[in-house]
């Protein structure tokens, strides 16, 4: 038994046009590079604020309050760490910051419309404040403002000499 070509053109004309709306949507919501995700989470690390005391209530390179560990371990590392742990392992610091910078960087290139600048910026707020917006002026615009320098700086260095 044959089969009629016309038909099965038909069909694979069909399918085809019907993929391509999910294509095209594929397309615009590109993911967030690891690089992108590491200069960020780089930029968040050098921008931190240097509080002078030893117990700040602060912990890592990135200066996490404990309230907001237990969430974002969560989210990343199904349990929650203690503060203790995740000053004392670096490894697992950075593991959580970049879960959470990767979230936030991808919900920034969608708001943006993938400016990575304004994403950049909008995450770099958010990351100060809890809030995407409204960094625009004293010290949050200055932390912004150095989160952005810094990211900069980052994506400007040969792949082999990033942090």
């Amino acid at each position: 038994m044959s089969k009629n070509p016309i038909r099965l053109l038909l069909s694979g004309v069909i399918v085809s046009l019907g993929l391509l709306p999910l294509l095209a949507q594929a397309q615009q919501q590109q993911p967030v590079s690891d690089t992108q995700v590491a200069a960020m989470v780089e930029a968040l690390r050098q921008a931190a604020p240097q509080t002078k005391k030893p117990n700040s209530g602060f912990y890592s390179e990135w200066q996490v309050k404990p309230e907001t560990l237990k969430g974002w371990s969560k989210t990343c590392l199904k349990k929650t760490l203690t503060p203790t742990e995740f000053e004392n392992n670096p490894a697992i610091a950075r593991q959580v910051v970049s879960c959470i910078t990767r979230r936030e960087l991808t919900n920034q290139f969608r708001a943006t419309n993938n400016n990575e600048i304004a994403s950049v910026r909008g995450a770099a707020c958010w990351w100060m404040t809890g809030s995407y917006k409204g960094c625009d002026k004293g010290f949050t615009a200055e932390y912004v403002q150095k989160v952005v320098r810094f990211y900069q700086q980052q994506r400007s260095k040969p792949a082999a000499t990033r942090s």
